[in-house]
């Protein structure tokens, strides 16, 4: 009877193919037909063939990763319901925590061994003021209950001012070359900066789709009352949250820090921005609860392939805005449908 039955299972549970169709009409299949078809239109506008040159690939697989890592972070707390506007503040205040072990203790002479400690003292430094500010953020929606665009707009605002008062608004520079690697260098000819964002994709992917903290915080962004009548602490959900997402500001500053080579109050503020549209555009529910790291990354590369494309086209800024704010209002009209449905 054993050997039946298993028979029997087997045949039930046949294995599973790949839909085409299926994914085509999903959000993550219309955004990836978008993007390949921003790919294939600034290849054939962009003149001489530059746009698909092996320069210009390289230049865009170097620059986006920084706001793309601001994005992930923006999409953990819109994926709880709420937003963090924080993250260039914690970005800019973290890195100039850096900045200035690496200014101050070592200068810019520091070679070999110590290099590497000050590289290393920097990145703990930069990583133990974003888990901080998170920190902060956390207890002020958590704790305090306040809403979190007010509450991440004031801390927002209060990272800067302490920044600012730090540096007297000025650059923090003076660090060893060791340390552009973290924005510059390329291993086997893959830029650093897009390793450290696939890294971190993968492993926010993995949080969000393999663990019970990932299941905790899309029930929590998807209905409240019912995560804690499910027994989920909302407390403890919403504070890991924004510490994840302070530590992942973080790196971003450290990127953009390295490939300025220097750390500013002001660095990167058309960032913030920039992040919510690509969490809008890749798919991520702005009511919380859904949202795929796949769209995330996605919508960073159409916005890269368009904002480079446009660059080669020598499109004006405001045309270019115009573009912007039509792509997301057309994938918004798309995906509202879905998230209406899903509520």
């Amino acid at each position: 009877m054993s050997g039946v039955s298993d028979e029997t299972n087997t045949a039930k549970a046949p294995p599973r193919r790949f839909d085409a169709g299926a994914f085509l009409f999903s959000e993550t299949g219309r955004l990836a037909v978008i993007t390949v078809l921003i790919f294939a239109a600034m290849a054939l506008l962009a003149p001489g063939g530059r746009f698909v040159s092996e320069a210009n690939l390289s230049s865009m697989a170097f620059q986006f990763p920084e706001f793309a890592i601001l994005a992930l972070a923006m999409m953990l707390a819109m994926l709880t319901g709420g937003i963090d506007l924080s993250v260039i503040g914690i970005a800019n205040l973290s890195a100039i925590a850096a900045a200035l072990v690496l200014s101050s203790l070592f200068g810019a002479q520091a070679v070999g061994a110590d290099a590497g400690l000050a590289v290393s003292l920097a990145i703990v430094a930069a990583l133990a003021v974003g888990l901080a500010a998170g920190t902060a953020n956390g207890i002020a929606i958590g704790v305090f209950g306040l809403p979190p665009i007010l509450a991440t707009l004031g801390t927002g605002l209060m990272f800067t001012g302490l920044a600012v008062a730090i540096t007297g608004g000025s650059a923090v520079i003076g660090f060893p070359a060791a340390f552009a690697t973290l924005g510059n260098g390329a291993v086997f000819g893959v830029p650093v900066p897009l390793i450290i964002f696939a890294v971190l994709a993968a492993a926010v992917a993995v949080v969000l789709n393999r663990t019970a903290f990932g299941l905790k915080v899309q029930m929590l962004g998807t209905n409240p009352l019912a995560a804690r009548f499910a027994g989920v602490d909302d407390l403890a959900v919403t504070l890991r949250t924004y510490i994840i997402s302070g530590g992942l500001a973080a790196v971003a500053g450290l990127v953009i820090m390295s490939r300025a080579n220097s750390a500013k109050a002001d660095y990167g503020v058309s960032y913030l921005l920039l992040s919510i549209l690509i969490c809008v555009l890749g798919g991520i529910n702005p009511y919380g609860g859904f949202g795929r790291v796949a769209g995330l990354v996605l919508a960073v590369l159409s916005l890269q392939f368009l904002s480079s494309g446009l660059n080669m086209l020598q499109v004006s800024n405001f045309a270019r805005e115009l573009i912007w704010g039509a792509l997301l209002l057309l994938v918004m009209v798309v995906n509202g449908f879905g998230f209406r449905r899903s509520r």
